[in-house]
C-alpha cells in the first residue's frame, strides 16, 4: 500500500478525489479494532455474574469489584493513550494496542477453568482488560485527523458507536458460546453448574482470540500513519490549561461515563435486585441501543448543533432515571427495563453530540484530537465508579436508589453547564 504523503481533508477537491477513500478504509478497520477492544474490556460484566455458579466463592462486593476494575485501569490507560497517536502514528498504535488484547483474552480463558484461582489473580486479569478500554482514546484521536470538520461528528459517531457495540456483543454472544465446547479439548473441559449441566466459561474469553489476530493483520496492511499530525506530549498537553477542556470532560463523564458504567453494572444489578430474572437475557439490550444510537447523535448534531442536542438529551436522561427509581422501588421489572433502555439511548445520543461539540470549540485539529482523547479517558472512569457506587448504595441502604439520586444530581449540574456555556442565546461558544 502506497504511503500517504499529504493530508488536508478541509480541501474539498483533495477530500473528494483522494481523502475520503483513505479515511473510510481507516475508519472501518478502526471500528473493527475498537469493537474487539470494548468486548475484551467488558468480558467481566458477563464472567463476574457466573463465577460462583462454576465453583468460585466470591462475595457480592468482590464480584462488583471484578466488574469495576477494568473501568479503573481502562480509564487510566486512556490518559496515556490520548497522546500516543501523534507520537507513534495511527496505524502503528492500532496494531500494537489491538495485539495486546490477546493478553487478557488468553489469561481469563485459562484462569476461569480453576475454581482455586485466587481473587488476586482474577483482579489482575480484570485490570488487564483495561487494555481494551484504553484503546478508545487513541482510536478516536486517530480518526479525528482523517475527516473534515463538517463530517467529524458522523465519523466519530460511527467509530465510537459501532466500537461501543462490543459491550453488547460480548454480553449477547458470551452466554451463548459458553454453552457449547466449540474449541474442543484444546480450550479445556467444561465446568459443572449446580443443575448438573455443562458450561465452558473459558469460551467467553477465547472466542475473541482469532478475530483479534485477523484485525491486527488488517491494520498492518490497511491502515495509514498520516503526515502532518506529529506532536509531542508537551505540545498536546496545552489543552490541560484550557477551561473548555475541563468543561467538556465533565460533560463526557455525564454521558459516556454513564453508558460504560451502566453497561458494567447492569447484569449484576438485575441479578441482585430481580433474582427471578435471567440477567443475561436482557443485559445486552442496554449497551446495544446506546451504541447503535451514538452515530445518530453525531449525525443530528452535525445538522442542528451539538449543544442543543446535548441540552434536551440531558432532560430526557434525568426523567428516565427518575423512571428507573420508580419502577425499581415498586419491583416492576418491565418498567425498570424500559426506563433503563431509554437511559441507555440518552447516553448514546449525548456521546455523539458532545464529541461533535469538541472540534467546534477547539479550532486547532491537534488540540481537538487531544481533547477528544482526554475527555474519553476521564469519562471512562464511569466504568469503575458507577458499579462501585451501586455496590456502596446496596451495601449501605439495601437498595440502589441512593446511587441513582447521585447520578441525577450530576445530570442536573451538566444541564446547567451545557445551557450556560454552549446552548443559550449569548453562550460563550455556540456549538
Amino acid at each position: 500500500m502506497a504511503r500517504i504523503t499529504k493530508w488536508n481533508p478541509e480541501d474539498e477537491h483533495f477530500w473528494e478525489t483522494e481523502g475520503k477513500r483513505h479515511a473510510r478504509r481507516n475508519l472501518w478497520i478502526s471500528v473493527s479494532a475498537l469493537l474487539l477492544a470494548f468486548a475484551v474490556w467488558q468480558i467481566w460484566s458477563v464472567v463476574a455474574a457466573s463465577l460462583n455458579d462454576v465453583g468460585f466463592n466470591f462475595t457480592s462486593a468482590q464480584l462488583f469489584t471484578l466488574a469495576a476494575l477494568p473501568g479503573l485501569s481502562g480509564a487510566t490507560l486512556r490518559i496515556f493513550y490520548t497522546f500516543v497517536v501523534p507520537i507513534f502514528g495511527g496505524r502503528n498504535w492500532t496494531v500494537f494496542s489491538t495485539a495486546t488484547l490477546l493478553i487478557p483474552a488468553v489469561g481469563i480463558g485459562i484462569a476461569v477453568q480453576n475454581p482455586e484461582t485466587s481473587f488476586t489473580t482474577m483482579a489482575i486479569l480484570a485490570a488487564l482488560c483495561g487494555l481494551g478500554g484504553g484503546n478508545f482514546a487513541s482510536s478516536v484521536s486517530n480518526i479525528s485527523f482523517f475527516y473534515p470538520k463538517k463530517e467529524k461528528g458522523t465519523a466519530l459517531g460511527i467509530n465510537a458507536g459501532i466500537g461501543n457495540l462490543g459491550v453488547s456483543v460480548v454480553q449477547y454472544l458470551a452466554p451463548l458460546v459458553v454453552t457449547v465446547g466449540i474449541f474442543g479439548a484444546v480450550a479445556g473441559g467444561p465446568q459443572i453448574l449446580p443443575d448438573g449441566s455443562n458450561v465452558w466459561l473459558q469460551n467467553a474469553a477465547f472466542i475473541w482470540v482469532i478475530p483479534i489476530v485477523l484485525t491486527v493483520i488488517a491494520a498492518i496492511f490497511g491502515m495509514d500513519n498520516l503526515p502532518g499530525t506529529k506532536a509531542s506530549v508537551r505540545e498536546q498537553a496545552v489543552i490541560l490549561k484550557k477551561k473548555h477542556t475541563w468543561i467538556m470532560t465533565w460533560l463526557y463523564v455525564m454521558c459516556f461515563g454513564s453508558f460504560i458504567g451502566y453497561s458494567a453494572a447492569f447484569p449484576l444489578l438485575i441479578r441482585t435486585e430481580f433474582p427471578e430474572i435471567n440477567a443475561m437475557q436482557y443485559a445486552f439490550l442496554g449497551p446495544l441501543v446506546g451504541a447503535l444510537i451514538r452515530p445518530v447523535g453525531g449525525w443530528i448534531s452535525d445538522k442542528i448543533g451539538g449543544a442543543i442536542v446535548t441540552f434536551w438529551d440531558i432532560i430526557v436522561m434525568i426523567l428516565a432515571t427518575f423512571g428507573v427509581i420508580y419502577f425499581y422501588s415498586n419491583g416492576i421489572f418491565s418498567g425498570f427495563l424500559i426506563m433503563f433502555l431509554i437511559l441507555f439511548v440518552t447516553t448514546g445520543i449525548a456521546n455523539g453530540s458532545t464529541f461533535r461539540m469538541i472540534p467546534y470549540i477547539f479550532d486547532n485539529p491537534k488540540e481537538a484530537a487531544a481533547v477528544t482523547g482526554w475527555t474519553s479517558a476521564i469519562g471512562a472512569y464511569g466504568a469503575f465508579l458507577i458499579p462501585k457506587i451501586f455496590g456502596w448504595s446496596i451495601d449501605t441502604t439495601g437498595v440502589a436508589n441512593m446511587a441513582l439520586y447521585i447520578f441525577i444530581a450530576y445530570y442536573a449540574i451538566s444541564l446547567v453547564i451545557t445551557w450556560y456555556f454552549y446552548s443559550r442565546k449569548n453562550a460563550e461558544v455556540k456549538c
